[in-house]
């Protein structure tokens, strides 16, 4: 199901999160998204496809103790697109996000900041363009619902999510 602001999947397989990731991959995001759901629902590996589907070809790690890993991804044109994937499951306090410079990924124009548990410091940080809420299913543990909502930042933006669907 899915509208222009809106999108509800269902993910059968990991095959189905990398095809979600390579659709947000051509996307023209900017500024940030928020990941939110259980541990284990699936958000960093929705991560991991989505760099990879903007060309990264490296390692992915899971910021989980770093708080964010940074990535510069050159595209087919030859710019250099700035990436900044964040974990704040173990954030302490929002402010220890200024301690860590967390303000310049934020600013910086045309980059793309995807936040795992953004909930942990929403009064911190600026409504994201794009909310990303992933949840297991009850019945088939392997199986998992990613549902997709622009924010009035998003849609400000110009940007649709009525191709999103597998």
């Amino acid at each position: 199901m899915s509208d222009i602001h809106t999108a509800t999947l269902t993910l059968h397989s990991e095959d189905d999160t990398q095809r979600l990731a390579e659709q947000l991959a051509t996307l023209p995001l900017t500024g940030s998204v928020w990941l939110s759901g259980d541990l284990g629902a699936g958000k960093t590996t929705l991560t991991r496809y989505w760099l990879q589907a903007l060309g990264h070809d490296g390692a992915v790690k899971s910021p989980t103790y770093t708080l964010v890993e940074p990535y510069q991804i050159e595209q087919a044109d030859g710019f250099i697109k700035s990436v900044y994937h964040a974990d704040l499951y173990r954030l302490q306090d929002p402010e220890e996000l200024s301690f860590i410079g967390f303000d310049e990924y934020l600013d910086e124009p045309n980059a793309l900041v995807i936040i795992e548990w953004a909930s942990r410091a929403d009064s911190y940080l600026p409504p994201p363009v794009l909310f990303i809420d992933m949840t297991q299913s009850d019945t088939n543990q392997d199986s998992r619902k990613a549902a997709l909502r622009l924010s009035k930042a998003g849609q400000a933006q110009g940007l649709e999510l009525s191709a999103i669907g597998l």
